[in-house]
């Protein structure tokens, strides 16, 4: 079973197959209607379980429209209205669910709960985002800079504030397109090191440097998120802001970058936090090519699970 969990988890060729394709598919669509069927129809008459335990806009809208653009239909389901993991086991869940639908999309919060739902499984499952990684954002975000940039192949990536999931993708991805990453934010929120030595040990130059302007220099592209996700306890707000202040991405910190660099950030942002507005609407900001490319990016990786 062709299952898309995590870009660690994916051969670097099958990858950039499906980056490829993601362009293709992008370009094929130009001028058209969102609600317009794409030429190909590669999922007719196949439906998609979509099932979010976490709250979404870009993961659930862009993969809803991505299943209906390729001739499929959507189920979309609810941590609440499911006894995922409750009343029912996860694996009863997956093998329940593979006798409805044809591919299984989950944001979940614990990665346990997406393995599990993939070793049952009877059809592809797709990560839409764990607590651990984000690995659909990343497609995305590469197939953005490389829109704008060409091959992200030896660039420098600046992630600033909380080493979170979004981050851990990030590094997933320097092993395998062979990027730079330096993370620049606090040391209590440093990214996994399993992840920053699995890096390294593909060749990937990783530093971990805590002067943001350091940091920064000679940067292609540079990386927020927010600095409160959504399963942050609200007590943890205060002391967190308080820790990443300094790493916040500004007209200043920007300077000291590349003058060509880029910004991306996955959304939603919190407007004057990690990152102030003049940078967000900003000529080197990116970000709404970047969330519509979810859209595009996850079409690619749907096609690749289902051999289509």
């Amino acid at each position: 079973m062709t299952h898309f969990l995590d870009i660690n988890a994916t051969d670097t060729s099958d990858l950039k197959s499906i980056m490829s394709e993601a362009h293709r598919i992008k370009a094929a669509r130009a001028g058209r209607p969102k609600g317009a069927l794409d030429d190909e129809n590669p999922l007719d008459g196949h439906m998609v379980a979509l099932i979010f335990e976490k709250p979404s806009t870009r993961t659930r809208v862009s993969f809803d429209v991505g299943v209906r653009q390729m001739g499929g239909q959507t189920m979309v389901l609810s941590g609440s209205e499911m006894q995922l993991g409750h009343g029912e086991t996860v694996a009863d869940t997956a093998k329940v669910l593979s006798r409805y639908v044809d591919m299984i999309m989950i944001r979940t919060f614990e990665e346990a709960t997406l393995l599990e739902m993939a070793e049952h499984a009877d059809v592809p499952v797709i990560n839409g985002l764990t607590n651990r990684s984000h690995p659909c954002q990343i497609m995305a975000d590469i197939l953005t800079y490389e829109e704008h940039r060409g091959s992200i192949e030896g660039k420098k990536v600046v992630w600033a504030g909380d080493g979170n999931n979004v981050c851990a993708s990030f590094l997933h991805a320097a092993g395998k397109f062979g990027f730079d990453l330096t993370f620049t934010g606090p040391e209590p929120l440093d990214p996994e090191m399993a992840f920053v030595e699995e890096a390294r040990a593909k060749g990937v130059n990783v530093e971990i440097v805590r002067d943001p302007v350091k940091a920064v220099e000679g940067a292609d592209l540079l990386v927020a998120d927010t600095w409160v996700s959504m399963h942050d306890a609200p007590s943890a707000r205060e002391r967190r802001h308080n820790l990443l202040r300094p790493y916040q991405i500004n007209d200043e910190l920007m300077r000291h970058a590349k003058p060509d660099a880029l910004f991306m950030h996955c959304l939603p942002a919190h407007r004057e936090e990690e990152v102030t507005n003049s940078v967000m609407d900003g000529p080197q900001s990116v970000i709404f090519d970047e969330a519509e490319n979810r859209l595009h990016a996850q079409k690619a990786v749907m096609r690749w699970c289902l051999g289509k």
